[in-house]
């Protein structure tokens, strides 16, 4: 199970009274690194041949694999190797020099693409991608993400932008595990839950 491989290398971070900023401005007491996974080449494996799997079942018509960068630029290209599929990954900014180009690599109008995402917040970094790949003329038939955090605005968002989404685990997984292992402690659970409930807003309490 994915989770608890994630909190084995320990990716999984908990600090309620020092809290991380993400990049939305979100204040979160949770967070969890997914790049770690690159350093341990069994759960790197374990990450490609799931999404791979995941692809192959859900989105079989794929022609070709957009990573969104940085953090799913590796989790892409293995999977793209894996499937022998071409590979480009989309840029959160265009390029500030060169080409200035958004999408990096090369995708013909009309190709149905999967995007790999290695987390998903917000989904908005997620969706921007999506759209400079159907600017680009190509169909994006589904993303899938090693992980979410399964809040309500991002569900919405990908309804809203027709983004069918599968993740290899999430929140209440690693959450259930986590308690289960004694990674985090019963205590923990409150603040989790209240942060939970409004994490756009939760930050504001601890000024």
């Amino acid at each position: 199970m994915f989770a608890e491989k994630l909190l084995k290398i320990k990716a999984i971070k908990l600090q309620p009274a020092n809290p991380f900023t993400w990049a939305s401005g979100w204040k979160s007491p949770f967070y969890c690194d997914n790049r770690k996974t690159l350093s341990y080449p069994s759960l790197r494996n374990f990450v490609k041949i799931e999404i791979t799997r995941l692809i192959q079942e859900r989105f079989a018509q794929v022609d070709a694999i957009a990573g969104v960068a940085t953090g799913a630029i590796p989790q892409g290209a293995l999977v793209a190797d894996a499937l022998n599929l071409p590979f480009v990954y989309v840029r959160s900014t265009p390029k500030d020099h060169g080409l200035e180009n958004l999408i990096e690599g090369e995708l013909r109008p009309g190709m149905k693409v999967v995007v790999v995402e290695d987390l998903i917040s917000t989904g908005g970094s997620s969706l921007k991608a999506v759209d400079a790949i159907r600017r680009d003329g190509c169909e994006v038939i589904g993303m899938v993400a090693a992980y979410t955090y399964g809040f309500p605005v991002a569900e919405k968002a990908f309804k809203e932008a027709k983004v069918p989404l599968v993740t290899l685990t999430n929140y209440d997984a690693v959450l259930e595990v986590a308690l289960r292992t004694g990674y985090i402690e019963e205590s923990d659970v409150a603040t989790l839950n209240e942060w939970r409930k409004d994490p756009a807003h939760w930050g504001d309490t601890l000024q």
